[in-house]
This record gives structure tokens, C-alpha cells and sequence, in this order.
């Protein structure tokens, strides 16, 4: 896959990753602070490294409680406890528990962006991509299931809040076209059969995201890296030509 191929694809991850982001927020600070007159010191707005430090400091704490207490049982005292900041220095970038956590959606996708990134850059063929795809998951599973325990939550949240399912509506489009473009791109090279790209990336992802399953229920009688190695071993046989 070529390297413009790879930006295509992760053209929605990209923005949260770039160093020009972070130009272009200081830039912006810096012009809504000469254009409003807003009488706080320039240094606030200059300093984005800063501010973004400050900011996965808050929302690591935050995935912290989310995951021990659940979302209806999390405080923002919880997340100033575990942050070890200052309540005021936590509600200058967020001002309520639901904006930390929407914000904790991004947070969360960026945590993965380079392992996405990554797959596409070192697995050269469609196959070794989705089979990249798969162990990626489950090495991040190994390393930390807690984390993925989060997504039991925010699954509930997003059927009854509408801001949280328009954002996660979001998350699960992109990561679906990311998969998308993988096997078309296998489809075109002729390594994979003609399937339906969609229908077979709708099929890949909800296998991945059955590793969720493992953070709740203990005893299967299967292991995660069993489940994960014969789920996409089982995958790879189906689209892969003969």
C-alpha cells in the first residue's frame, strides 16, 4: 500500500496526531486573543504543549474512574483525586463530568491511532494487514483489558445519550472505512476474493470488538489470544483466494 494510500485512510485519525494541529491551535489562540480583547495572559494560549499535557493528565484519571466506577457512579472529586489537580484547573477545560467523557471518546481513538498507523506502514500485503489488525488488538488486550472495558461503557451510554452515540457513531464509521479500504485494497490486488468490502469489514470489526466480551465474563473455558488467533485465522481462509 502506498504511503498516500495510508493518509487516505487515516485521514480521520491523523488530525488528532499531527504537530500541525497544534501549530494551527496556537495560531488560532493567539488570534482570539487580539481579536477579544479576553483579559487573561497571552502565555495560556501560547503554551499548547502544555495545555495538551494538562489535558491527558485529566483524561487519564478520567479513564481511570470510569473504568473502576462505571459513568453514572464517576464524580468529578474521583477524577481531581486521581489527576492529583486542582478541581479549578480541571473545570478550566472541562466544565462537567459528560464533556470530560465525551472528550475521553477522542482520547481513547488517539491512544490507538499509531498502532493503526503502524499496521499499515509494516504490513505491506491486504492479509498481513487485517492479521496485523488483529494481533494489534490483542497485544493492547494483554497489555491492559481494563482499557477495553471502557467501551462496555461507553455502548450503554450511547443508547441513551445523543451526543454520545453521534460520537461513537463517528469512532465506529471511521474504523469501519479503515478496514474498508484494506480489503478493497486486497480485492483490487487480486490477493483477495471479490466480497463485498463493507459487509466483510462490518464482519471483521464486530469479531474485534468481541474481545470485549473477555473483560466481563471469566470463565469461557477460551482464552482471548485463542479466540483472537481462530477468529482471524477463520477470516483470512474465507477472503483469501485459493
Amino acid at each position: 500500500m502506498k504511503k498516500g494510500d495510508v493518509n487516505s485512510i487515516l485521514g480521520i485519525f491523523l488530525p488528532h496526531t499531527s504537530p500541525y494541529l497544534n501549530i494551527y491551535k496556537k495560531i488560532n489562540c493567539i488570534r482570539v486573543y487580539q481579536c477579544c480583547n479576553i483579559n487573561r495572559p497571552v502565555g495560556i494560549y501560547m503554551n499548547q504543549e502544555k495545555q495538551d499535557i494538562r489535558k491527558d493528565q485529566i483524561l487519564n484519571a478520567a479513564l481511570t474512574v470510569i473504568v473502576n466506577n462505571g459513568y453514572d457512579n464517576s464524580r468529578m472529586d474521583d477524577i481531581v483525586q486521581i489527576s492529583k489537580l486542582s478541581k479549578g484547573a480541571i473545570y478550566w477545560y472541562y466544565k462537567s463530568k459528560k464533556e470530560v467523557y465525551l472528550a475521553l471518546v477522542d482520547h481513547w481513538v488517539k491512544q490507538y491511532n499509531a498502532g493503526f498507523i503502524d499496521n499499515l506502514e509494516h504490513h505491506h500485503s491486504a492479509s498481513e494487514q487485517l492479521k496485523g489488525l488483529f494481533d494489534y488488538f490483542l497485544d493492547q488486550y494483554e497489555k491492559d483489558p481494563s482499557a477495553f472495558k471502557i467501551l462496555v461503557e461507553f455502548w450503554s451510554l450511547s443508547g441513551r445519550d445523543g451526543d454520545f452515540n453521534e460520537k461513537l457513531q463517528k469512532v465506529y464509521s471511521n474504523f469501519l472505512e479503515y478496514i474498508v479500504n484494506i480489503i478493497q485494497a486486497g480485492v483490487d490486488s487480486g490477493e483477495f476474493k471479490n466480497v463485498n468490502p463493507r459487509i466483510t469489514a462490518l464482519s471483521i470489526l464486530i469479531n474485534i470488538e468481541g474481545i470485549n466480551w473477555f473483560t466481563l465474563f471469566d470463565n469461557s473455558g477460551v482464552e482471548a489470544h485463542e479466540y483472537i488467533h481462530t477468529i482471524s485465522d477463520f477470516i483470512l481462509a474465507g477472503v483469501k483466494k485459493q
